[in-house]
């Protein structure tokens, strides 16, 4: 049982049925299939061997399909990286997982000629489309003309994936992940909502990104589901997307669905085809939960909160819970356990905060070449998120801040969460974060950091009042700033290290000013 053995059967299951559509090119299983072969038996002819790492920096596309499966057929280890990373990062990248060769759109050649100057190990960089620059190969120079399926014994164990943390903390660490374990990642998920072979699902987020590449696009082609591809997020074309197509399934960040409901006329869209809605990476505000069940139409919602790591899996909340639980992760999804502890690994109590775990087939084997920091994440075969929750009588975890982001003000613990949910039930609000900074008494004090709503001001002091009516004075933010937007990672999730820094930066300036 492997990641490509699903694609061979589904071109011999149902070969006519549309497999993936983008920008107007369009595939049938059959045809995808024939394409992925080509590319693998390229790839072994060109000394790519099983276990070899390959990176792959590409915005969404059938092309980022096609390459990923045919690294599976081949029996490689595909590597997919942030496109919005610069040369040193990528550099970091590609030495950091061995990678042998680098795939790439033409718009990245720069950066990739830059980045593998300095990397010994890449043998070839390959670009999609035309020739790149200097030693960069045109895509179809690696195509053979062999459309059978490769000859490779690829095993369930075998490793498929290298997927690197977001970095929200530091430098990105990469979960090595193999074909049981993505699977698993699709079985749970599927048990858990209900996909079958009829949906039709669209990718909007990157598929780079764990949830969107394993929780859809490859539980999508596992299933046999028909599955539309666009290269970037633009609300008024996701909209056009989502009537056009007929799709039934949906995934986005938060923030995406709340630019949704920027779009003047979104109303007029016919969106009744869609039957399931699922976010994650950040909290979804309960006005923002229900606006956007108002434009879909039905309150069939999913929280899916998980992480890089766990595959991603971890714990979900379902629509029947939805409006009486918001703002909870939510219970375990099938298959995986989860828990609540204490320093000493002890569950807490309702209502203690502690620190979320997760145990199941689908967390990762290791961080790739890190023994120490596989350790201390995964002990006695539990992983530990590094989230702080707490958990409530009928056993639903509550995420509250990462314990990185925790604030300490005057002995007190603030949850940034608690605050910026506070901060978003205010009308004018777009988007808020809640970060720590320095303070000379009480050693940290609360500074938010909002965007909002088009063509209004901030007014510190009615926010704040506002505020109150829902905080502790303690938790009150003391420092406001209004930016046009905040700093996120390709999941949505809001890089507060960048925030902190941005703020100490800031303050160092003020002070030499003065």
């Amino acid at each position: 049982m492997n990641l490509g053995l699903s694609l061979s059967r589904n071109a011999t299951r149902h070969p006519d049925k549309m497999a993936i559509e983008c920008e107007g090119r369009q595939y049938s299983y059959d045809m995808l299939n024939r394409h992925v072969n080509r590319l693998a038996n390229g790839l072994i002819a060109r000394g790519i061997n099983k276990g070899d790492k390959v990176a792959m920096m590409m915005k969404n596309s059938d092309h980022f399909v096609i390459v990923f499966y045919a690294l599976m057929k081949a029996g490689a280890v595909a590597v997919p990286m942030n496109f919005r990373l610069t040369a040193s990062e990528i550099e970091y990248l590609v030495n950091d997982s061995d990678a042998k060769m680098v795939f790439f759109d033409h718009e990245f050649m720069q950066v990739i000629h830059e980045a593998c100057e300095h990397s010994p190990k890449i043998e070839a960089q390959v670009c999609i489309g035309e020739a790149g620059l200097e030693n960069q190969l045109p895509f179809a120079e690696i195509l053979s003309s062999n459309e059978n399926n490769p000859n490779v014994t690829v095993l369930e164990e075998d490793d498929c994936e290298i997927l690197y943390t977001s970095g929200t903390t530091g430098k990105p660490k990469g979960a090595l992940l193999d074909h049981h374990r993505v699977f698993h990642v699709g079985i749970n998920f599927t048990a858990m909502i209900g996909l079958t072979v009829e949906d039709r699902m669209i990718h909007i987020a990157p598929l780079f990104h764990c949830a969107q590449l394993n929780l859809f696009m490859v539980l999508g082609t596992f299933l046999g589901c028909s599955q539309v591809i666009q290269r970037d997020f633009d609300p008024v074309q996701t909209l056009k997307a989502l009537e056009e197509h007929r799709i039934s399934v949906f995934f986005g960040v938060p923030t995406m669905y709340n630019y949704l409901l920027q779009v003047p006329d979104g109303k007029n869209y016919d969106l009744s085809s869609v039957k399931k809605c699922a976010y994650g990476a950040a909290p979804m505000p309960l006005s923002l939960l229900e606006r956007s069940m108002e434009l879909f139409g039905h309150k069939q919602f999913y929280n899916l909160c998980g992480l890089t790591e766990g595959g991603p899996g971890g714990i979900c909340l379902t629509p029947s819970r939805h409006l009486d639980k918001i703002g909870a992760g939510g219970t375990p999804i099938p298959n995986t356990e989860a828990k609540v502890v204490d320093e000493s690994g002890e569950e807490v109590g309702p209502g203690k905060v502690g620190e979320f775990i997760i145990r199941g087939e689908t967390i990762m084997k290791e961080y790739y070449k890190k023994p120490e920091e596989t350790s201390k994440a995964i002990r006695n075969g539990w992983l530990y998120t590094g989230d702080l929750a707490t958990i409530d009588e009928e056993g639903y975890i509550t995420l509250v801040d990462r314990k990185k982001d925790m604030i300490i003000s005057g002995g007190e613990n603030i949850y940034s969460t608690e605050v910026e949910q506070a901060i978003y039930a205010h009308p004018d609000v777009l988007e808020a974060a809640v970060i720590g900074v320095p303070h000379e008494v009480w050693g940290e004090t609360v500074a938010a950091i909002v965007v909002m709503k088009k063509d209004v001001e901030l007014n510190e002091e009615e926010m704040t009042g506002f505020c109150r009516k829902s905080l502790a004075g303690y938790k009150l933010p003391r420092i406001f700033y209004q930016v046009d937007q905040l700093p996120r990672n390709a999941s949505g999730k809001v890089l507060k290290y960048q925030l902190r820094k941005q703020f100490l930066d800031q303050l160092e300036k003020e002070n030499v000013q003065t």
